[in-house]
This record gives structure tokens, sequence and C-alpha cells, in this order.
């Protein structure tokens, strides 16, 4: 019989949940974690990972279609769908074997079902209804995630109409698809298909595209995905979706306006729902709001020995962010006295379409609306030695400045490589860098972060290269 007494107890075996189990595992406390379906999470076996698989085989189709420039020649290039899929697939299950691996290294006792708070210190672990354990333990950390959210008319049917699970694993690739909603998981899968020779069309709610983002960064993107064929619809909703054999045909209200749009596919991409159904949250003195959990600064619910970390307290909803929640969540209940509260401000985002965006802090917009007097660089990827080389010459990286501090307030990119790119300026905003550090700083040539520089530069009227 296993033990069911625990010093901690981890409802949820995502990036969040697994990553707080290993550092509390790692400081000496005895941890359980309760996961219903795949250890990994969303993250690593329906989201951050196989998609990252799927954008790979798409940018080696977007190459393969443009080998003239490098100076190759190919005929009858084509794919196999199924093969596509069936890696992105064997990814995520490497990936999956190895935290159920590190969980085990880590001597953390996993349980296979449900976890619901049962009373004071108790969860109760149940599957397809049976009973499996009931676990014990002073502090209890809700890690559940949360899920696609859908609107009336456009509820997913597994067919016609795709949540980001049925895009991932296409049996046949449609010859045209509607993506409704263009942040980060839209953008993706428009991206994705687009690549793979679909004719793709965006439908956002809001006045641009992956909205989240500095305004220049938006209007960048727009003008690439539509030379790449997209066909983009901002400040629009869909009104009506007549469902038909194997397509669908969206009424789409612009405006005053009003278009049909004929697809094979319809991938719904509109926001996420945090998982609270189910938890016994309601014998607690827990807050839900907006469907997700409401925490302190170290992730402490209003019931003591409750705590909740990632998607299901909120934005931004980001595997990372997750994770280091985990950590300081787990290193406050076990005393540590040098832990800090997370600062949303530091937290890159990054969207891995074509070209790829990412950011970090303040948009230009968000620096003015707060008052701050700024100063803006900008350096284009045309003006980059190694981008030239590379045949990606399109791309922007923009930094804001508060002007009498010189503080870094926040670092927006579109262009190649900037997921890899970003880093670089988040510890910078970590170590709370001004820029005389970043100016001061020698980045080597010939690299795309040299643009990190002279962007920095040229928020101070000393770009070279520009």
């Amino acid at each position: 019989m296993a033990d069911t007494t625990f010093d901690l107890i981890v409802i949820g075996g995502g990036p969040g949940g697994y990553v707080a189990a290993i550092r509390a595992a790692q400081l000496g406390m005895k941890t359980a974690v309760v996961e219903r379906e795949h250890l990994g999470g969303i993250c690593l076996n329906w989201g951050c990972i196989p998609t990252k698989a799927l954008l790979r085989s798409s940018e080696i189709s977007h190459l393969l279609h443009h080998l003239d420039q490098f100076g190759f020649s190919a005929k009858d290039v084509a794919y196999d769908t199924k093969k596509v899929v069936e890696r992105s697939r064997k990814v995520a299950k490497q990936l999956a074997n190895g935290v159920a691996f590190l969980l085990k290294k880590n001597k953390v006792t996993v349980f296979d079902g449900e976890g619901r708070l049962a009373g004071k210190g108790k969860v109760a672990v149940a599957k397809g209804g049976k009973p499996v354990a009931d676990l014990a333990a002073k502090n209890i950390i809700i890690a559940t995630g949360a899920r696609a959210r859908t609107l009336p008319g456009l509820e997913p049917d597994g067919k016609l109409v795709w949540t980001y699970k049925e895009a991932m694993v296409p049996e046949t690739m449609p010859k045209s698809v509607l993506v409704v909603g263009s942040g980060a998981i839209g953008i993706e899968f428009a991206s994705f298909y687009r690549n793979m020779g679909a004719e793709v069309t965006v439908v956002e709610v809001l006045d641009r595209v992956v909205p989240a983002e500095d305004e220049e960064i938006s209007a960048f993107a727009r003008k690439a995905f539509e030379k790449q064929g997209m066909k983009i619809h901002t400040g629009a909703t869909v009104k009506g979706l007549k469902r038909n054999a194997n397509a669908v045909t969206a009424t789409i209200a612009v405006g005053s306006k009003s278009l049909e749009v004929a697809a094979d596919r319809v991938v719904l991409a509109v926001g996420i729902v945090g998982n609270v159904e189910n938890l016994g949250l309601e014998g607690t003195r827990v807050r839900v709001e907006k469907t997700h959990i409401l925490v302190d600064e170290w992730l402490a619910t209003d019931e003591p020995g409750i705590f909740a970390i990632g998607d299901v307290v909120g934005p931004p909803w980001l595997a990372h962010k997750a994770s280091h929640e985990g950590v300081i969540c787990v290193e406050k209940i076990a005393g540590l006295n040098d832990v800090h509260p997370l600062d949303t401000g530091n937290v890159p985002g990054c969207t891995y379409c074509m070209p790829q965006i990412a950011s970090v802090g303040l948009t230009e917009k968000k620096a003015r609306e707060a008052g701050r007097e700024i100063r803006v660089g900008r350096f284009p990827y045309i003006g980059n030695g190694k981008a030239i080389a590379l045949g990606e010459p399109e791309g922007l990286v923009k930094t804001i400045f508060d002007a009498k501090t010189g503080e870094l307030l926040g670092a927006h990119m579109i262009g190649a490589e900037v997921t890899e790119l970003i880093q670089g300026y988040a510890i910078a905003k970590t170590l709370e860098t001004t820029e005389a550090e970043l100016m001061h700083t020698i980045f080597p040539h010939p690299t795309l972060s040299e643009m990190m520089h002279e962007s920095v530069l040229d928020a101070y009227g000393r770009a070279i290269h520009f």
C-alpha cells in the first residue's frame, strides 16, 4: 500500500505542477503529484512542444519552396501529413517520458487520477469514478491549468471545427483553414497551415493581429502575413457558421459589412478557461473569479495551506510563468529567505509563427500611458549581415527606455529566431540593467544579436549600422 501522507501534494502534473514537485523534493519535502491524464500537461503533450515540432516541419516546407534563392533546385517536393503528425507526437511522448523519469529520480510519488479537496489538508484521488487513494498533506498546490474557450455557434465538433488539439493531428491536410483568433495559438496555427500550402483566413475581433504585442510589431506582422498570402480581417466577428458535409461557410461581420468565407476547417483560438471544476473548492475559502483562482504574491489562496499556480491563476498564460510560480510557491512554503514575488513585467512572451515574435516588458503605448518619458530605439533586420546571409532580411528589434533613468522598460522583436534572442533582454530587465551596461556589452559578430545592441544605441542616437 502506497504511503498517503505527504508534506506537499500537487494537483496537476503540467509545467507548473511537476516543476513545483521537483523543487519541493530538492528542499527535502515528501511530495506527491496527482495527474489525471498526461505528465507534462497540455504544454508538453498538446501545446508548446508538439506545435514547435509541427512548425519546424512547416519551416522546412517553406524553405523547400524557396530553394532557388540559395542556389538549389528540387523536383516533386511533397510531404506526408501522417508522418509530419507522427513526428510531432513522438517528440511529445519522448519529453513526457522524461518528466516521469525526473519525478521518479527525485522520489516524487505520482498518483494517476483526478484530485479533489476533501477537507482540510486532504485530497481524494479517483480514476473513472473509482477511488484510488485518500491523501493528506499540510500544503496543497492546485496546478490544474486551463482549456480552450468556445463561442456560441462555434462549438468544436472535432471534425469541421477544431480546438488546438484537433488542429495538431490532422488526418489529411485541409486545402483551406479559417482561424478565429490571432493571439499566439491562433497565429501559430495560421502560420503552420499556410506554410504547408493551405489557404488561410484569420478573423480577429480586436483592431489588430497579435493584439497583446506592441502596435508597431503587430503592424509589421500583419504585412508579413499578408505578403505570405494570408487573408486577415480585424475588427471582425464570426456571426454564423454553416456546417456542410466536409466544409464550412462562415458569415463574418467586418464593421458594417458582411462577407462569407468558405473553408475546409475552422480552428478556434479565442482564449482559455481555467480548470476549476470538480476540485472541491466550494467547501473552502478559495475565491474564483472568471474561472481563475485568486492568489496573493506568494500564490497563496484565502484558504490556509492551499496554493495555486499556472494557467489556473490567470495571465500571462505561459508555461515558463507557471514553472517559475511553482518554484516561488514551494520556496516560500519551505521558508527560504531569498524568495522574490513574480514580476510579470519580466516574463518574456514568444510566438513561433513566421516571422517569429517575442517581447518582454512594456509596449510603447503602455509606457506612455503609465506617464513615463521614454526613448525608443529600433533596428531593422535588413541592416544586419547575419540576417541577410541567412536569407531572413525581414524583421525589427525595438527597445524602450525610461528617458530619465535609462531603465529598460520593454523590448519587442519580430524576425528570425527572436524567440531565442529575447532572453538577453529578459536577463537585462531582471538585473535592472540600464542603457549604459547594454551599450558597453560586446555583442559577437556576425550574429543576429548585434541588432539588439544597435537598437539600444539607436534609442540614444548612436546606431552605427543604420
